[in-house]
């Protein structure tokens, strides 16, 4: 927890307005809307019937306290991971729910775990878009093992398999490519920096013909989303 992170960046990056509506998140990219990263990621889902099965086993309100409960959690670990990068230490930062505590526990075991290998960070919470297709913001911009990388942190009740979390791939080939796009770099690296509620630690990284994959997938999903809300039944959402 105590490795200091250069928090310095050679791009000027800007900020989007969003609004959410009942088909996701848009972003007003320079007057354009566009879809959220998670927005098209979630209407082009193959296996939703598990969702379903989940929410039929334990109930329609039980599914949406967990939902909440870890969308809450995952906000109180974001904000101290990204306070310890920004201002380099946590010396005025006191939790005050049992969640909040749980959640300062989590981002501890991530900052012990994965961030001797972050020697720079150029941004976080970047907003990013790729014109005329999709926006987003990124958790972290910066370098990760000596390579420039697009990196997320996530929390998760239970473990993950690499198999499970192709969605989260597809996320940081989202914003890599937006950022070459905007600002002509070539990231080609993903790291995941995952942290369980009961403190197990879970990297995973994606470069290589892994990124190539994923980069090709997310394409994929733009595209079949693009149709989707063109088509004459579903209605367009461009504007």
């Amino acid at each position: 927890m105590k490795h200091e992170i250069k928090y310095e960046s050679p791009y000027e990056y800007g900020n989007f307005s969003s609004e959410d509506r009942k088909e996701g998140r848009f972003y007003d990219c320079h007057g354009t809307k566009l879809p959220s990263v998670t927005t098209i990621l979630s209407a082009t889902k193959k296996d939703k019937e598990s969702l379903t099965r989940w929410i039929e086993r334990v109930g329609e309100e039980e599914a949406n306290r967990i939902r909440d409960e870890a969308a809450a959690r995952g906000s109180h670990v974001h904000h101290i991971l990204e306070k310890q990068i920004v201002h380099g230490d946590l010396w005025d930062y006191r939790p005050d729910s049992g969640e909040e505590k749980r959640a300062y526990k989590m981002a501890c075991k991530i900052m012990d775990e994965g961030f001797p290998r972050i020697s720079q960070v150029y941004g976080c919470e970047v907003s990013l878009y790729n014109p005329d297709k999709y926006a987003g913001r990124a958790d972290v911009v910066g370098v990760f093992e000596g390579e420039p990388a697009i990196m997320d942190f996530k929390q998760t009740n239970k473990p993950k398999k690499r198999e499970w979390i192709e969605d989260y791939f597809c996320q940081l080939a989202a914003y890599a490519l937006a950022h070459n796009e905007l600002y002509d770099t070539n990231i080609q690296k993903g790291v995941i920096l995952m942290c369980s509620v009961d403190l197990i630690y879970q990297e995973f990284v994606i470069q290589g013909d892994e990124f190539k994959r994923c980069a090709d997938l997310w394409l994929e999903r733009v595209a079949e989303y693009q149709k989707l809300t063109s088509s004459p039944a579903g209605g367009s959402l461009k504007s």
